[in-house]
């Protein structure tokens, strides 16, 4: 049981997320995520190997060009980007809503 104010407060968040505002705003953000995410997993961005604020600035700049180099061999190979993961609760629940 949440008190009034705490429950008032959830219910306009999840009120507000049912609009298609907020569903071109999480696309963006959902987008930019995975980018941050391929960037920690294949040029690990979370470590610098350079000391001082330029030098970490100048990896980070390089790694961005890494990335988009990346994505540009996947394009022009023909890869898809993969699609988003789905769990299986909501597989589940997609099920039980058709049939």
């Amino acid at each position: 049981m949440r008190r009034q104010p705490q429950y008032k407060a959830l219910a306009a968040a999840r009120q507000r997320q049912q609009t298609p505002e907020y569903a071109a705003t999480y696309a963006r953000r959902a987008g930019i995520e995975g980018t941050l995410s391929r960037g920690i997993r294949r040029c690990r961005l979370r470590r610098t190997r350079y000391v001082g604020q330029d030098r970490t600035h100048l990896g980070h700049v390089l790694t961005a060009v890494a990335l988009n180099f990346l994505r540009l061999g996947e394009w022009l190979s023909g890869i898809d980007r993969p699609a988003t993961r789905r769990s299986r609760f909501a597989t589940l629940i997609a099920g039980a809503v058709l049939a």
